[in-house]
């Protein structure tokens, strides 16, 4: 990953989203801010990786598909990059969107895991399964 963000503009209806869930955006962005790489670009780049996956998170699909990756290795690579410390917290290779949201639950103290870990959770496949599409 060079020190550009490889932005794409995100599909209208994802965008269009925003204006009821601004605060949503708000709080995935502010929580990825935290954990950015300060060498990975200048504070704008890293600003504007953290609204534009923010914002993608809106999206239906898998977050590497709303975000125009060709591939979910491809978002591993962007976290790793400009989000260090927050990919390093994914160990389990949950899948990003439900990680990027239990990380603002846990935040928070709010946990909606249907059991005490993940593990045991009837979700897990839905976590940590192999993503199609």
């Amino acid at each position: 990953m060079g020190a550009r963000p490889p932005l794409h503009a995100l599909p209208a209806p994802i965008v269009a989203r925003r204006a009821t869930r601004e605060d949503e955006v708000a709080d995935v962005a502010g929580l990825l801010r935290v954990h950015a790489n300060p060498h990975a670009g200048s504070a704008q780049d890293i600003a504007q990786v953290a609204e534009w996956v923010a914002l993608a998170c809106l999206g239906d699909r898998h977050l590497w598909q709303d975000l125009q990756l060709p591939s979910r290795a491809e978002l591993t690579a962007l976290m790793g990059h400009w989000f260090p410390a927050l990919a390093a917290k994914n160990q389990h290779d949950m899948k990003w969107k439900k990680f990027l949201y239990k990380q603002l639950c846990e935040r928070e103290a709010l946990f909606i895991c249907k059991a005490p870990s993940c593990a045991e959770c009837s979700d897990h496949p839905l976590c940590f399964g192999p993503e199609t599409g």
